[in-house]
């Protein structure tokens, strides 16, 4: 017999699928508040370093295992630059490079990022990702 296995939690992976993809139109708007204020460079700067990056890694099916969280956290910066730096590259060879323009092409890919599956990890793939690195061999004696 077989079943149907549905997400143990489909809502909150939904809610935060939805708040990613949210997340970049929200640091555009908060470029309207008053320059130097932290409520504007706080969301700006956590997004361009972690939603894209984000977008890329979570949305993997099923449960994600220890090792496998860790990995994502630790690759979501990294990605989120990578393609931050993409973006800005493209924008100054077009010659359309502005503040706006740059969150707009990066929120723009994070929506379209968060609907689309994650980028497979290793460590969700090994079925002992979570386990230690080197297991010692018994003595005999």
């Amino acid at each position: 017999m077989s079943e149907n296995r549905q997400p143990a939690f489909p809502t909150r992976r939904t809610l935060t699928r939805a708040a990613l993809a949210l997340s970049g139109w929200v640091a555009l708007a908060v470029t309207a508040l008053p320059a130097g204020s932290p409520l504007r460079w706080a969301p700006v700067l956590l997004f361009v370093c972690f939603g894209p990056g984000l977008a890329l890694l979570y949305p993997l099916p099923g449960p994600l295992r220890p090792g496998a969280r860790l990995e994502a956290a630790a690759l979501a910066a990294p990605f989120g630059l990578c393609v931050a730096a993409i973006a800005a590259t493209a924008l100054f060879l077009v010659e359309g490079f502005s503040g706006t323009a740059f969150l707009v092409s990066l929120a723009a890919f994070t929506t379209l990022a968060s609907v689309l599956p994650g980028l497979p990890l290793r460590a969700a793939a090994t079925p002992d990702a979570a386990g230690p690195a080197h297991v010692t061999p018994a003595r005999r004696g």
